[in-house]
Parts: structure tokens; sequence; C-alpha cells
């Protein structure tokens, strides 16, 4: 079983900057295609960013491509979300997700792309 653990999450004022981290457990995150989905509180998930399995591409949606940044270290088996210049959109839940096949362009912004889902982390910007 693929397990997903989400932390880094916290209360922070707008403006500021927040990183998130993946953590993959016992297996190998490196074989596996990683993205981001945020929830914001009475909205659907909705994909952020995501990463190739080697971090050789990334992806971002229009909405937060200029202030978040996905990356990862195969070596340590972690992905990190960085966000800058919060917003109070911003706040919700953010979950990790992974698959072992690629997900290329636009695509690995889908919900149903990904086969395995961590719990999440909150999210709160306060104004």
């Amino acid at each position: 079983q693929v397990q997903l653990v989400e932390s880094g999450g916290g209360l922070v004022q707008s403006g500021g900057s927040v990183r998130l981290s993946c953590e993959a457990g016992r297996f190998t995150l490196g074989y596996y295609a990683v993205g981001w989905f945020h929830q914001a509180p009475g909205k659907d998930r909705e994909g952020v960013s995501c990463i190739s399995s080697d971090g050789a591409s990334t992806f971002y949606s229009d909405s937060v491509k200029d202030r978040f940044t996905i990356s990862r270290d195969n070596a340590k088996n972690t992905v990190a979300l960085q966000i800058d210049n919060l917003r109070p959109e911003d706040t919700g839940t953010y979950y990790c997700v992974a698959n072992l096949y690629p997900v290329p362009g636009r695509r690995c912004l889908a919900l149903y792309e990904y086969e395995y889902w961590g719990l999440g982390t909150q999210v709160t910007v306060s104004s």
C-alpha cells in the first residue's frame, strides 16, 4: 500500500510563505509522478502543480504558476511545494498525490490521473 504523508501546513499571514512536504514512507517515490491538489473550504479539489518522476518536468495551474514551486528530492523520498506571497484564497487542504505512470502536461492537474492520495495538510492564510 502506497502511503503519502503531507506536512508543513499551518496558520500563515497573507504575503508570507509556506513549504509543504510530501513523504512516501517505505516505497520509492522516485518511480512516481507526483502532484499537489488544493481544496478550499466548500469547494472541489483542484490540481495546482505536478512533477515528473525524475523532476525534469513540472506543471502549474495558471492561477498559481507565479507563486508556487514544486520540487523533489528522490534521494530523500520527498516532494515539496513552496508557496510564496500567500493569499487568503490559498486557504484550504493540500493533498499530495502520486501515480506510477507519467502524467504529461495539463492532464497532471486532473483528479482521475492519480491512484494514491495523502490525507492532506491544512493551510490557513490570515488577512
